[in-house]
């Protein structure tokens, strides 16, 4: 668990306040603060730095003003709400791409129990919900995001839909941060990692989303999308600092993605 002082830092960096109790509504409002001011992102991985899941990852996201993906900011806001008195497990997730379901632990996300009730939160997915998920219960639940529902459980598993598309299969047993470290070197050193093939940084909206991938700026607003080329490095300095809140002392190096490879959606 972090201490006071790093809760505190971290309510600021996302914009809200301390709740005077660990309710639903509470955790609502800290996951969509959370969503809408962490960039999903993985500069990191391009940079040649370490990627951590405990409280460094939390450092990270409140001293270094960065995101991360779902190895790092989902950890790292589980955290926090331990610290705010919330009832918090971690989940695992295989994730549907184009080829196929991922591997097992290829996605973490976390369970918070609030008053007897289990809620699906994650803050570490390319078109995650703002708000939490109720578990159990097979209604759609409407979101600023879109419809999410999840399918019925098989063998302790269960798919996650998004507008009626498959994101990603839920295993619903409680997890332990060390089982994800082998994935996350393979998604951190494999050239066919999808992390390994792309430089993102994306953050949704009130009104969208914006996403800057290698020197291409893309812009959401209200289903309106506008593509900028950044014609230089400056730009793309100025990019990370105005729209993502990032200064950075150098950029990352921009991979060779595989023919045929397509790396991570982050639309």
């Amino acid at each position: 668990m972090i201490d006071n002082g790093l809760a505190t830092a971290y309510l600021a960096r996302i914009g809200a306040s301390r709740p005077a109790k660990a309710d639903l509504a509470s955790l609502a409002e800290l996951t969509e603060r959370h969503v809408l001011t962490v960039p999903f992102e993985n500069l990191d991985y391009h940079l040649g730095q370490e990627i951590h899941l405990d409280e460094r990852a939390v450092e990270k996201i409140v001293h270094q003003g960065r995101g991360g993906a779902c190895y790092e900011v989902n950890p790292a806001f589980g955290l926090l709400l331990e610290a705010l008195g919330f009832q918090v497990e971690i989940l695992s997730a295989r994730v549907h791409r184009p080829g196929g379901l991922g591997a097992p632990l290829g996605h973490l996300m976390l369970r918070v129990t609030v008053d007897g009730s289990a809620y699906l939160v994650d803050v570490g997915f390319r078109r995650n919900a703002r708000r939490p998920l109720l578990l159990g219960t097979p209604e759609v639940q409407y979101d600023p995001q879109g419809a999410f529902a999840f399918g019925p459980e098989r063998q302790g598993e269960f798919d996650l839909f998004l507008d009626g598309e498959p994101m990603y299969r839920v295993d619903g047993r409680a997890r332990e941060l060390g089982e994800f470290r082998p994935s996350l070197w393979w998604f951190r050193t494999c050239p066919d990692s999808p992390f390994m093939q792309d430089v993102f940084c994306s953050l949704p909206t009130v009104e969208g989303r914006i996403t800057l991938k290698g020197h291409t700026l893309t812009k959401r607003v209200h289903g309106e999308f506008t593509v900028e080329h950044l014609a230089d490095d400056t730009e793309v300095f100025e990019a990370y600092h105005k729209h993502f809140g990032m200064t950075l002392d150098r950029l990352p190096v921009e991979p060779v993605r595989p023919e045929g490879s397509t790396g991570i959606a982050v639309e």
